[in-house]
């Protein structure tokens, strides 16, 4: 019996990142967190401990930072594939580089109805998100969003459902549906030649995936899962693959009899576990390989 190295990679996880544009009085903020991991010929260091060819980590931080001041940030998507390319361009035994990125939201306090120049209340707990790798001469990016809460108050039914001796669970034909969207799509290309207007992609995919949970009549959780994926491949050609997780975060109608009293789908307890957890993949049949687009991230 032989015992190899398998998959193996390493990286800086987590770099904090915060920059300030002052090229005026309006102050623009970027703030973000940054993962690198590197891929390569690291068979010494594991086998032997020979570190020659490992970059620190340390280095891969201190390269976030540099690479923020050298040039502006800009959108997330650039900057992963800058950094990205940076790692395996400037060093011959990296093969592959992988960037995450999530980007915390900012909104403007507002005073005497006017945005203030240089103050901002944090935005929520949405954050735009990119994961970007490169091997070799290819690239691969895969955006998307984490945290985007929904609730339609009607408009949601779930019934029909198989029933065993362990089966309490009411039918309904009028329930709250509500979810926190966790999505990643993939963008077609992998050439490196990307002509993607990034922030407006993210903005139009974001605002197709709301206006169909709003108006989708749902019969399951799933059915609205891919209407919204589908949604947004017909609409955006740039993307070839949308993948959703969305936790059903139920709401139980509270018995109110008791007390005398009826409860016509107004008073409801919000329970935040066990929950539902609803996930799957919706792409576009005739959609390139996705090559190493997946490859060490969670499937959603």
């Amino acid at each position: 019996m032989a015992i190899v190295l398998g998959p193996n990679q390493y990286g800086k996880a987590e770099v904090r990142l915060v920059t300030v544009s002052r090229s005026g009085p309006v102050h623009h903020v970027k703030d973000l967190t940054v993962s690198t991991s590197l891929r390569g010929s690291l068979e010494s260091t594991h086998l032997t401990g020979d570190n020659a060819d490992v970059v620190a980590t340390d280095t891969q931080k201190n390269t976030v930072y540099a690479f923020a001041k050298e040039s502006p940030v800009g959108e997330i998507e650039d900057f992963a594939l800058r950094l990205g390319r940076h790692f395996v361009d400037s060093f011959g035994h990296i093969s592959g580089a992988r960037i995450l990125i999530d980007e915390h939201g900012w909104d403007r306090i507002a005073v005497d109805g006017k945005p203030h120049d240089h103050s901002f209340s944090k935005a929520g707990n949405e954050k735009r998100t990119t994961a970007v790798t490169v091997d070799g001469d290819r690239a691969w990016v895969v955006s998307g969003l984490d945290d985007l809460v929904l609730l339609k108050s009607t408009g949601s039914e779930f019934h029909g459902f198989p029933r065993d001796k362990y089966t309490t669970l009411a039918e309904t034909s009028d329930r709250i549906l509500a979810t926190a969207v966790t999505a990643r799509w993939r963008y077609q290309g992998s050439d490196g030649n990307w002509d993607i207007d990034w922030p407006k992609s993210h903005h139009e995919v974001r605002r197709i995936m709301l206006e169909t949970f709003a108006t989708k009549h749902s019969l399951s959780l799933q059915q609205t899962l891919y209407a919204m994926g589908e949604a947004v491949l017909e609409a955006r050609s740039e993307v070839a693959e949308v993948r959703l997780s969305l936790p059903n975060k139920h709401h139980f109608l509270v018995d109110l009899k008791p007390f005398g009293l009826s409860n016509d789908n107004e008073v409801f307890y919000a329970a935040d576990r066990p929950y539902g957890l609803i996930e799957g993949t919706i792409l576009r049949d005739d959609a390139e390989d996705p090559g190493l687009a997946w490859h060490t991230l969670p499937t959603f």
